[in-house]
């Protein structure tokens, strides 16, 4: 039976949540065993990262690179198999531009199978890593 939007919505702000507080024993539970996370040639994190550990080794990943002081949704939209989020990554330096991207959430049998993030434009993201870097 399909998920209703209203429990894909629940899903995702649930592990958005998980992730947010460090707790990916939870995390993982979301997700399939044959989840995959790519990001984009051009970033920092590029790759593509698979299974239940993913998000977590990508999570480390970038908080290793970036100072990254917030993570705002700014909006949610879902259909079929299909959740899109719209964020703006929010850097601890003010002085860096923010990241605005959307990530798409493919889901199966009540899980989260699939991220793709789509940034906007990756030089705040690059100019981040750099910042960081300098120390």
């Amino acid at each position: 039976m399909p998920m209703t939007p209203q429990q894909m919505e629940r899903l995702v702000d649930d592990l958005y949540a998980a992730t947010g507080r460090g707790d990916w024993d939870t995390a993982a539970a979301m997700l399939t065993e044959d989840f995959v996370v790519t990001e984009a040639d051009g970033l920092p994190m590029a790759g593509t990262y698979r299974g239940r550990q993913a998000l977590k080794e990508l999570f480390l990943k970038v908080m290793g690179m970036l100072d990254v002081a917030a993570l705002d949704r700014v909006a949610m939209t879902c259909g079929d198999d299909h959740v899109i989020v719209i964020i703006t990554m929010r850097f601890a330096d003010p002085a860096l531009a923010p990241a605005e991207l959307c990530e798409a959430l493919r889901l199966r049998d009540g899980k989260v199978c699939e991220i793709k993030p789509f940034y906007f434009d990756p030089a705040p993201v690059r100019a981040a890593c750099a910042a960081k870097a300098r120390g």
